[in-house]
């Protein structure tokens, strides 16, 4: 009895429904172990996988490069195209940096400026509710001197832990940097890493499977290539519009705010929530006013992003269902955290195009084949 008959048999199904079963709950009871597997690979790995991670992102860029300004075909100045999109990459995060750290200082000083400002409404309110200052400003103060002495308390008591997060923050920042600089060697040798790769599996794999797993990879491919150019062209859409508008009521914090509002507009669903938010909490400070005009305006222009923009860039290509994108989302953000948001429509993409166009047709055959052959037998 070879192989093709064991499938047809009755019995089958039932045992891969059974195994899959037993698998997934032994993967779900053993949750803990996975991801401590996975901690002890990013432990090792983690700055390689990193770079992959970066030079996967910028190669479309790098592609861009060579087609559109130094007109060379594939084989030809990849070198020099990864090099000058590794370099409009890392000036892009200087330019952000630039406009993003003045305001946040200027932020700070406006607040430490308006601090009287400040003392003085809450005066107000406290003659309007009928309250001595006195005793509020008594009770202030108590409040302020015990805040204080909590916290330096706590910061004595976890001395310790502050400064190993430092030394980790920085230990990320110079393994981000190492990555940057492997990235651009993964993509210097990235024809030969692709040579490898394709001799491994032709040696592994039967032509069918082989052109089958290529024509998956392609097609995962072409969803994050697309979610990832799309996502970031929308974000700088939403971000300079944002800009573009309060600059013309002459808002505060124009830089800063609508830095925030791009970055977080990378977030699925809840991202502009966030934004908007933060922005709003800014501009609160300063004048409530422009603080209610933003909310209006970030509503207005999500909205449009969410009919507009949004279809008109990405279009049908992902054909991911509303619902399957906040499971997603939910799901993945739970076990990957942050980046598991960020990623969760593609990855959602790339489970409904797994169900849809691998599983059930090769079901739907499956079942068409034993049930052609039970005649027979």
């Amino acid at each position: 009895m070879n192989w093709k008959d064991i499938r047809n048999q009755k019995w089958y199904p039932y045992t891969v429904a059974i195994c899959s079963g037993v698998i997934l709950y032994m993967f779900l009871n053993n949750l803990s172990f996975f991801f401590g597997f996975f901690g002890f690979i990013s432990k090792y790995f983690g700055t390689v996988i990193l770079a992959f991670a970066i030079a996967y992102m910028i190669n479309p860029l790098a592609k861009l490069v060579q087609r559109v300004l130094l007109h060379k075909s594939e084989q030809d100045g990849w070198g020099v195209s990864s090099l000058i999109a590794l370099i409009i990459v890392l000036l892009l995060f200087v330019l952000l940096g630039v406009s993003v750290v003045p305001q946040l200082v200027s932020s700070i000083r406006t607040f430490v400026d308006n601090i009287d400002t400040y003392v003085e409404t809450a005066e107000k309110m406290i003659s309007e509710l009928g309250l001595s200052q006195t005793e509020f400003m008594q009770n202030l103060i108590e409040s302020s001197n015990h805040l204080i002495d909590t916290l330096g308390d706590l910061i004595s008591k976890n001395l310790s832990d502050i400064l190993a997060t430092s030394a980790n923050v920085g230990k990320s920042v110079a393994n981000f940097a190492i990555a940057t600089v492997l990235s651009l060697y993964v993509l210097a040798e990235k024809a030969s890493l692709k040579t490898g790769i394709r001799r491994f599996l032709r040696a592994i794999l039967s032509p069918n499977m082989y052109r089958s797993l290529g024509n998956f990879y392609q097609k995962c491919d072409d969803i994050l290539i697309r979610y990832i150019s799309c996502s970031l062209l929308e974000s700088v859409i939403i971000g300079c519009s944002n800009a573009l508008f309060m600059a013309m009521l002459n808002m505060e914090f124009t830089g800063l705010i609508s830095v925030i509002v791009a970055v977080t507009n990378l977030i699925p669903n809840f991202g502009p929530i966030i934004g908007g938010v933060i922005a709003a909490f800014i501009l609160v400070l300063v004048d409530p006013a422009h603080a209610l005009i933003f909310i209006i305006w970030t509503i207005v222009l999500q909205t449009v992003d969410g009919y507009v923009i949004k279809p008109k860039l990405f279009g049908n290509s992902l054909g991911v269902s509303g619902l399957m994108i906040l499971i997603a989302v939910i799901v993945f953000g739970k076990i990957f955290g942050i980046l598991g948001i960020v990623f969760a429509i593609p990855a959602a993409a790339i489970i409904e195009f797994t169900y849809n166009e691998l599983l059930l047709p090769y079901l739907e055959n499956r079942k068409k084949n034993r049930e052609a052959s039970s005649p027979a037998q």
